[in-house]
């Protein structure tokens, strides 16, 4: 009964659905005759393939060491990618290129989804993080095709909404051969919300395994291109509406101790560039966009681009992870742990718990509570380079240590795909 009401509910929805999808294909110039994808239809593709699903950006990032270690250890058998949004494509062309074959996955209807499986007739389907999707996962079922969701996590926030439709949850969990947890708070999530106990394990968080961020061999010229020799700068990365104002005001603080410092402005969409930019205007700083290539003297550089992240983080000397002073879970810590960065968040990061805790535990992270103490702590690191460096180097162990998520899946993958051959 829930899936019937799940699946009127959604038929309903589905033309605003559409209509959201088409005005983020225009904005990101997708091709008309891409369209048809979110209905399950297009062109055929390879039969076999290994599918994996990311839904945008940042599951991307995290498939994107799995999708590289699949295509050398079978390169016999097609991968297609697939993702929900324009912005999770425009990555995968970028990591992958031609190696992968790229679809947008359909929406959730029973129609949709069976022609999407008719067409691409995956061998297993491996799907990124958290993506329950009822009718899809029914159809790989009766397709034959086996599921597994790999590098699932669970927030606090997810389990307790999930929780309000269990019935639902369960059915499709149960539908799910294998669910492969980030941790085992998360595999105890996935077991309350009804996926069998033995179907579940704890394989870590394919996050860990990708390698330096994209575009951090660019940081160097980065950081000449916008400040001045000596000039100490930090980074924001992935701001949330609602943190603009936040963001200028630790700036302002900063600059107190540190006038001569320069912000790298990162938000997390396309859509808060303009808004960024206009902000920083409005307090009088000068302020130039990444794409107009701006020189120095600056003290704001809007970073108006996409798939240049470790640019951004690898020319800053500190780096707040955004999403975490409004109350949206946060974003990817991980990214400038990996460049041995100094890590400052907000008090919302229920998103990545397990990594905000193993970087606190070890020191490589700091909390703040709001703009005026995001201000202060950034100023202390900006002025303490032995503070920076010991932070930055246990950000680095945290890093390596949590490594080895991509070769548990491969390990395990390995006997299920023996069996289909």
């Amino acid at each position: 009964m829930c899936h019937i009401v799940y699946t009127a509910l959604l038929r309903l929805a589905a033309p605003a659905l559409l209509a959201r999808l088409v005005r983020r294909a225009r904005a990101n110039a997708v091709p008309v005759a891409r369209w048809r994808e979110w209905l399950g239809a297009g062109e055929s593709l390879t039969p076999g393939s290994i599918w994996v699903h990311a839904a945008s950006v940042g599951e991307v990032e995290a498939a994107v060491p799995l999708a590289r270690a699949l295509c050398s250890r079978y390169p016999e058998r097609a991968l297609l990618m697939t993702t929900t949004t324009p912005e999770g494509a425009a990555r995968v062309e970028a990591a992958l290129g031609s190696d992968v074959q790229h679809a947008y996955l359909p929406l959730d209807l029973p129609g949709a989804v069976r022609r999407f499986l008719r067409r691409t007739r995956p061998a297993v389907a491996l799907i990124v993080e958290t993506e329950l999707w009822p009718n899809l996962y029914r159809a790989c079922e009766q397709a034959g095709v086996p599921l597994w969701v790999v590098s699932a996590r669970l927030s606090p926030r997810s389990l307790k909404r999930y929780r309000r439709l269990q019935p639902l949850v369960r059915e499709t969990l149960a539908r799910a051969e294998k669910v492969l947890a980030q941790d085992e708070s998360a595999a105890r999530g996935f077991r309350e919300l009804g996926a069998p106990n033995a179907r579940v394990q704890v394989m870590g968080n394919l996050k860990f395994d990708r390698a330096l961020p994209p575009g951090h061999e660019e940081a160097g010229g980065l950081r000449v291109s916008v400040a001045p020799e000596r000039a100490p700068v930090w980074v924001a990365v992935s701001t949330r509406e609602g943190e603009e104002e936040a963001v200028l005001e630790a700036h302002l603080v900063v600059r107190e101790s540190h006038p001569d410092a320069v912000l790298l402005w990162v938000p997390r969409h396309r859509d808060r560039f303009d808004v960024a930019f206009a902000a920083a205007r409005a307090a009088g700083l000068s302020v130039g966009r990444r794409t107009q290539c701006p020189g120095p003297p600056l003290d704001v550089l809007v970073g108006d681009t996409i798939g240049e992240i470790g640019a951004y983080l690898g020319a800053a000397d500190a780096a707040f992870v955004g999403g975490s002073l409004v109350p949206l879970g946060g974003q990817n810590v991980l990214e400038p742990a990996a460049l041995g960065l100094p890590v400052l968040v907000g008090p919302s990061t229920e998103h990545f718990t397990f990594a905000v805790e193993r970087l606190e535990d070890r020191g490589a992270l700091w909390r703040v509570q709001d703009a005026e103490s995001l201000g202060r702590a950034v100023a202390e690191l900006l002025g303490d380079s032995e503070c920076r460096k010991t932070m930055g180097d246990a950000a680095r162990t945290v890093i390596d240590e949590g490594r080895g998520a991509v070769e548990r899946v491969l390990a395990e993958l390995e006997n299920r795909l023996h069996d289909l051959r």
